[in-house]
């Protein structure tokens, strides 16, 4: 059974997710016979990657909220990370655009290690507070699950798997994604957003069985 799952890197919700997929992944008897292909979405595609304001002080600039308002905006998001075993630091996240991270993502595919990369991105993002359009940070992300970081530099100065990202992004759209997490089940189920695991084991055993 395949399992697609449309996310982008700088969305909480989507690592939220991911934590909830695994456990109920976990407890999935079959879950052996189960592939996860991660699939591109940029929630922005036109957002400007700027180092000179946090998250926190772009709400306030962008959503015309007071800090205490935009700090319980985050709130919700890091106490649901902190129920799953997360670590957010979403005050703190860079304000980056996700385009290279996802061109990253697409060359770790296609080396069989699309997990263990969207796992590292999150991490860095979210807990670490690093800058994911930055081509270093990207590099020794890529470098820490034992990608060649001279390859992995090459390519994000050339357009490799520009294609890739933007055929997800395609995929998405004729499939009515309108938001991530959107998990969907050997073409047959569909699951949004970061549901309970017992949603997705049910999904899981439906979609086997059936």
């Amino acid at each position: 059974m395949e399992v697609k799952i449309w996310s982008d890197v700088r969305c909480p919700f989507c690592y939220i997710g991911k934590r909830k997929f695994e456990a109920a992944l976990e407890k999935f008897q079959h879950k052996d016979k189960v592939k996860v292909t991660w699939k591109s979405f940029q929630l922005d595609p036109g957002l400007q990657t700027r180092t000179d304001i946090n998250t926190l002080d772009y709400f306030v600039e962008t959503k015309g909220v007071t800090k205490e308002q935009a700090r319980q905006m985050l709130s919700g998001a890091t106490q649901m990370a902190k129920e799953v075993g997360l670590d957010f630091h979403l005050e703190d996240s860079v304000l980056a655009n996700s385009f290279k991270a996802h061109k990253l993502i697409q060359m770790a595919k296609s080396k069989d290690l699309g997990d263990e990369i969207e796992e590292a991105l999150f991490k860095a993002h979210f807990e670490a507070s690093k800058n994911i359009d930055d081509t270093e940070v990207l590099v020794a992300t890529a470098a820490s699950i034992g990608m060649d970081e001279a390859e992995v530099g090459a390519m994000l100065e050339s357009d490799d798997y520009e294609y890739e990202v933007k055929q997800d992004e395609l995929e998405a759209r004729n499939i009515g994604v309108r938001g991530v997490p959107f998990f969907v089940f050997d073409d047959r189920y569909a699951i949004s957003g970061a549901q309970p695991a017992d949603a997705f084991l049910e999904t899981l055993q439906k979609a086997m069985n059936n």
